[in-house]
């Protein structure tokens, strides 16, 4: 079984379970692999959709359900609530909308949402329009970044699986830079700055 064939089925799946959990780097692999032609941009965009928009609504309900009180036993999910509670009283719209668009506090927005009390009809209907923005927008920037490393490239096919394995050890280099920084930052009991 070539690689190509393990991509072209299994690729949308990988989408879907990796934006369920994060998401940016996954998604622009799957945006590169459908400028190559392994996968459709169409199907790239509504599998990221679909597995953002599923992982924050069970997060959403996970903080209706669990509360605050499940934040104070986390010390880096507290560090980080604190933060997000302060947003979303003064700009919960810009934050249910915007929240995937920024590193670091992503993953606890949506739980945070829910332990503040925004309805879950509202939440719903908002974070739908911000996963799909999303969805639109990181997957034609990895079908732009395809297009721009032919232009410069030229014959971008002998380079492809390279380009695919940089990104991913681009991305995974970066969680994991960001882990042990925030892990850190845990352990040495200073408090987290803001992601931008």
């Amino acid at each position: 079984m070539s690689l190509e064939h393990i991509i072209s089925t299994y690729g949308y799946a990988a989408i879907l379970i990796g934006t369920f959990l994060e998401g940016e780097t996954i998604l622009v692999l799957g945006g590169f692999l459908a400028h190559r032609g392994y996968l459709q941009l169409p199907w790239v965009i509504l599998a990221a959709f679909a597995g953002t928009f599923a992982g924050d609504q069970l997060f959403f309900f996970l903080g209706r359900i669990k509360g605050a009180k499940w934040i104070e036993r986390k010390p880096l999910w507290k560090q980080r609530s604190t933060k997000t509670f302060q947003l979303m009283k003064k700009h919960h719209l810009l934050v249910i909308l915007g929240f995937r668009f920024i590193y670091g506090i992503r993953t606890i927005t949506p739980f945070v949402i829910g332990a503040s009390g925004i309805r879950p009809l509202r939440f719903f209907l908002l974070n739908g329009g911000g996963a799909m923005v999303w969805a639109v927008g990181v997957g034609i920037l990895g079908y732009i970044l395809g297009e721009t490393l032919q232009l410069f490239l030229g014959e971008l096919k002998r380079y492809e699986f390279i380009v695919l394995g940089i990104l991913a050890a681009i991305g995974v280099a970066i969680w994991l830079a960001y882990l042990w920084k925030e892990r850190n930052k845990v352990k040495t009991g200073k408090p987290v700055e803001s992601d931008r």
